[in-house]
């Protein structure tokens, strides 16, 4: 607990701001600083091979090594979380990321980079990412998808910010500095909003979505599967296979497509904005696709998401110039914006509240995997054949049979809706008890 636990009264005046929009805050701005200072790196791709004379593919090892951390650190840091809060967290993480970028702006070899930007950038967003949005999940039933997008909207945000802000830097400063002056920054906004994130809703007395809470003992837990029984479900199974899959293109144009422009004889100062643009579609893509799926269905907006990113990966592989690929950055951005808005929410739909950061963090080790695959391959690709088109290819070969695995899995596994669920099976807050067996 991270509060103490504040008893509810009929006499208690009624918030004017629910403190679950607050926890969102700060999630917003862990992932800001956390995904914005990890995505700048496309930024200094450039310089880094210049300065260490490195060859692409080993330059971009380094945002898959970052990429696997702090994916992959979820499976430890959920189960932190779930047991110690989430804040402790959050801060730790953003006191690692700022401190991964100073490093990075002293080091002399481009191993130092891989173990100052790498493990500095990648334990810290590992730390704090899964935490931050395990803790909004609970706090939220009806708007768990619109909260859970806006959270992670911080992303979206980071990259359209971000990424720009590190090549004026670079420009007036140097990379070095440029490192300097961003890892401050990550630590000063990120350690001083993560303060906002709270665990659970009825550490202040409140239910999800502010209501009243359900009467349960004091010291009952949140309704959901335990992690066993999550992981061994069919939900899950097919969870992770798309992931996986998915996740082997999913960070390619992060790493890349500024070089790609580059490559295309598109000026430095604009294709460094076409991170921005992905930054633009992401923010989009988690605040519309987000409210718009808790209408239509999680279950089947997630694999509409997949075969989305697919459509615009296509754009990419036929665009040379500054604005067919702009089209292709927003679009790609609009549909990663609400993929990775809604699997939070779909994993919460499924498995409940109780363990919802440990599930989220074996989750997340299938994009680990990808991450730390994909982006470095695409990099090898290119320094073999110069081009990047076979990574363009496989990457919407990658979304097309996730989004198979994901609509096979919605029609055959949907999750029971809140309102039904405890006349079907028994809840605790509104949320369901139990997961699909396999």
């Amino acid at each position: 607990m991270e509060t103490s636990p504040l008893t509810p009264s009929s006499t208690s005046p009624r918030p004017r701001i629910f403190r679950g929009w607050l926890v969102v805050a700060g999630a917003f701005a862990v992932t800001l600083v956390g995904f914005g200072s990890a995505y700048t790196f496309s930024a200094f791709l450039e310089s880094l091979q210049r300065d260490f004379g490195a060859s692409r593919g080993s330059v971009s090892l380094v945002f898959s090594l970052a990429g696997f951390l702090y994916f992959g650190l979820g499976v430890i840091s959920g189960p932190l979380a779930d047991r110690w809060g989430s804040r402790r967290l959050a801060v730790a993480g953003m006191v690692l990321v700022g401190l991964g970028l100073a490093l990075a702006g002293q080091a002399q070899s481009l191993t130092q980079i891989y173990l100052a930007y790498g493990l500095g950038v990648g334990l810290g967003v590992g730390a704090s990412y899964v935490p931050v949005l395990g803790a909004v999940q609970r706090w939220f039933v009806r708007r768990r998808g619109f909260a859970s997008g806006l959270a992670v909207s911080g992303i979206g945000v980071g990259t359209l910010v971000m990424p720009p802000l590190a090549s004026v830097l670079i420009d007036v400063i140097g990379w070095r500095h440029a490192y300097l002056a961003l890892g401050a920054l990550a630590a000063v906004v990120g350690v001083g909003m993560a303060l906002l994130i709270e665990n659970d809703p009825r550490d202040r007395g409140l239910g999800p979505d502010g209501d009243p809470p359900q009467p349960q003992a004091p010291s009952a837990k949140p309704a959901g599967t335990t992690v066993r029984e999550a992981v061994m479900s069919r939900g899950f199974a097919c969870l992770f296979a798309a992931c996986l899959i998915s996740s082997f293109g999913l960070f390619v144009p992060f790493v890349h497509l500024v070089p790609y422009a580059l490559d295309h004889g598109v000026p430095s100062t604009s294709a460094v904005l076409l991170l921005g643009a992905i930054g633009v579609g992401s923010t989009a893509g988690r605040f519309f696709l987000g409210g718009l799926a808790d209408r239509i269905g999680r279950q089947f907006a997630l694999p509409l998401m997949s075969a989305g990113m697919a459509l615009s990966l296509v754009v990419w592989a036929v665009s040379g110039g500054f604005w067919g690929l702009a089209v292709f950055a927003f679009a790609y951005g609009v549909f990663y914006g609400g993929f990775v808005a809604l699997l939070p929410a779909l994993v919460m739909d499924y498995f409940g509240g109780r363990n919802i950061g440990a599930i989220i963090g074996v989750l997340y080790t299938s994009v680990a995997v990808g991450t730390l695959v994909g982006p470095s391959a695409a990099g090898f690709a290119f320094d073999i054949s110069r081009s990047y088109l076979l990574p363009i290819v496989a990457s919407i070969g990658a979304n097309l049979v996730a989004a198979g695995i994901l609509l096979a899995m919605a029609r055959l596994d949907a999750p029971v809706k809140p309102a039904a669920a405890g006349a079907a099976r028994g809840t605790v807050g509104n949320e369901p008890t139990t997961a699909r067996r396999p």
